[in-house]
């Protein structure tokens, strides 16, 4: 971000290729409302600081409805990160959250792992199921 003019001439052109651009961790550190201005942002992830408490407590539930309410009206995609159990799972969901990522749904795996899984979903041997009908 030391040059902005040059950085958001640089991501339009990568999102001029088709690159699908996402903000991480938003809402913490260098994140922040002017890059949902100046940027091609196409996917807000929101930071599993705030994922972790939603549920049960009111500012985090806050915080996270707000991020989820403006990516909608920004007409771009909501990830909650770090999503690990089923009240965090079902929060999110009656707020919207187009996504969730988090050991809810799985361990951290490598390629090997992860190619294995999709040939077993391809042969109808793993329970996969779509989360967010």
């Amino acid at each position: 971000m030391a040059d902005p003019q040059r950085t958001v001439k640089l991501l339009n052109e990568l999102h001029g290729m088709g690159l699908h651009l996402s903000i991480d961790d938003f809402g913490t550190g260098y994140s922040s409302l002017s890059a949902l201005q100046q940027f091609p942002i196409g996917t807000l992830k929101i930071d599993q600081s705030f994922v972790r408490d939603a549920a049960i407590d009111s500012d985090d539930a806050t915080i996270v409805r707000t991020i989820i309410d403006m990516g909608k009206a920004l007409n771009v995609e909501v990830i909650a990160e770090g999503v690990e159990t089923e009240e965090q799972f079902n929060f999110l969901r009656s707020r919207g959250c187009h996504f969730a990522q988090g050991r809810l749904f799985g361990d951290a795996m490598n390629s090997e792992e992860f190619l294995a899984l999709l040939v077993a979903q391809v042969q109808g041997g793993s329970k996969v199921s779509k989360l967010f009908a």
